[in-house]
């Protein structure tokens, strides 16, 4: 089955009933060997898959700027802001749900590749949630993975995106734990603890461990949905 994206649809084409799928990115530095959309096309990655498998999803264009502000210093790194980014949330659900019944989607649930922008997105559902308004937000937990360009996301690439991988690049940042390194991170950016933007080691990634991760991810995203939208009884897709 092939994904449907709301941006190749006519208006009369959209399907009732359906939940709107938004891919949340970040345009950022990851370090001198992945693309600075990185977080872009795994959030893009998984709304495909999931789009494919899932026949009520329509997957709405990204959001591919967003709150990057720890990144600043380093080139390519693009950043609209935490308030901004939680105004364009409130709006765009307020477009997409204006009242209950109204128009053709139940819910929309935000599909979040950068853990810079969850504050803003969280504190975007609460308010969305006081206007009963049916939305939520999924974020990707990696047991015992690294925080940023290391062998965690540089394995996702290497294995459904690997042209994009410069592996001649591979090289340490730091290894601390985010607990130590974190509230220096807020205070002063990401520059100050690791001169080339990288928190974790890349050099062992692997497109097979790539591969374990994305299924682990993907599977876990899938039950998210069922759980939240399915089998919810708010959420019962129209036929």
């Amino acid at each position: 089955m092939a994904a449907t994206y709301l941006a190749q649809l006519a208006s009369s084409e959209v399907p009732s009933g359906s939940l709107l799928l938004v891919p949340l990115g970040s345009c950022e530095q990851h370090g001198p060997h992945l693309p600075v959309d990185t977080d872009q096309r795994i959030a893009n990655w998984l709304c495909d898959q999931l789009g494919a498998s899932l026949s009520y999803v329509v997957i709405a264009p990204p959001i591919t700027i967003s709150a990057s502000g720890e990144h600043q210093g380093f080139a390519g790194t693009l950043s609209i802001g935490a308030a901004v980014l939680e105004s364009v949330v409130i709006e765009l659900v307020r477009s997409a749900l204006p009242a209950p019944g109204e128009g053709p989607f139940d819910a929309v649930l935000f599909v979040n590749g950068h853990g810079g922008n969850i504050a803003a997105v969280n504190a975007a559902v609460t308010q969305l949630g006081s206007e009963s308004r049916s939305v939520a937000v999924w974020n990707p937990q990696v047991a015992g993975g690294d925080s940023h360009a290391g062998r965690t996301e540089t394995s996702m690439l290497m294995y459904f995106d690997p042209s994009c991988v410069r592996t001649e690049q591979l090289q340490a940042g730091s290894t601390e734990r985010w607990r130590e390194i974190g509230p220096r991170v807020i205070a002063e950016g990401l520059a100050a603890v690791t001169p080339n933007g990288v928190l974790g080691d890349p050099r062992d990634a692997t497109a097979e461990e790539g591969a374990e991760v994305c299924a682990a991810l993907l599977q876990s995203l899938t039950e998210f949905v069922t759980d939240w939208f399915v089998t919810d009884s708010r959420q019962q897709p129209r036929s």
